[in-house]
């Protein structure tokens, strides 16, 4: 972590977990366990039934509130969809696009990844933009060169003052759920390739400000090694963020000296 020219951030993601009646409980044990983050801003990424209450009290404990998907259209004939500016009215901060599991099992392409993007800062809400490689393009070598292109596509047309909201979050595909971890050196080597893109992209100074996530599998025991790497500046936290004692503890490690 850089503290010194950029954010650090610790993202929860609870995927399809928590019902919205256990939010409140979450919520204030979270509290009691992290009564301050004093370095690292701390969110949670809720189903969408859950925003509502998880705005009343997780902003209580001083935790911001993302969604984990939005629609790249504004209104219009999309059954089961939810808009950008359906999450702005809520007063929803971030938003997760592009993660894994949507692309393996909705279906959605680097194409529409970047028009989620620039939908969403349209509207004023912050992208968590997650990119990242299989285990079989690992072994071919293909990591550095479909990174480049998930980076890029993703976005294509953000603009040098637009980028400063954007959040990328490295994870690879092959660490995510499956208890596997990239190594320390690993993990920064691809959030190193991830600025060098943005340098080239927007210049020394917005890559160097520019919030990079890992999020393959960090948890309790292995977080305060990942985030001490230079180039690791937070983490997207999948199974430890359910359960509060263990997501304080990756919020703990972020606040490491």
């Amino acid at each position: 972590m850089n503290r010194k020219y950029r954010k650090t951030i610790i993202a929860g993601n609870f995927k399809m977990n928590k019902l919205p009646s256990e939010i409140r409980a979450f919520a204030e044990e979270l509290k009691t366990l992290v009564p301050r983050a004093r370095w690292c801003e701390t969110v949670i990424c809720a189903p969408f039934v859950d925003l509502p209450l998880g705005m009343k009290y997780l902003k209580e404990a001083r935790i911001s509130v993302g969604a984990q998907n939005m629609s790249e259209h504004p209104k219009g004939a999309y059954t089961g969809e939810v808009s950008g500016e359906m999450l702005r009215d809520l007063k929803v901060k971030y938003v997760i696009i592009g993660h894994s599991e949507r692309r393996q099992y909705f279906g959605e392409t680097d194409l529409t990844v970047n028009e989620k993007v620039k939908a969403a800062l349209e509207l004023g809400l912050q992208p968590i933009v997650c990119v990242g490689e299989s285990a079989r393009q690992r072994e071919l070598g293909l990591t550095e060169a479909l990174i480049n292109y998930q980076v890029r596509a993703a976005l294509a047309g953000v603009t040098e003052e637009q980028i400063r909201k954007v959040v990328i979050a490295y994870e690879p595909i092959w660490a995510i759920g499956t208890g596997n971890t990239a190594t320390a050196e690993q993990a920064n080597e691809v959030n190193r390739t991830i600025r060098s893109i943005i340098r080239g992209l927007y210049g020394a100074r917005t890559a160097r400000a520019t919030t990079i996530l890992y999020g393959g599998s960090m948890n309790e025991k292995n977080a305060y090694e990942l985030l001490a790497q230079p180039d690791i500046d937070g983490g997207l936290i999948g199974g430890a963020s359910l359960v509060p004692e263990k997501f304080a503890a990756i919020i703990n490690a972020a606040n490491q000296e």
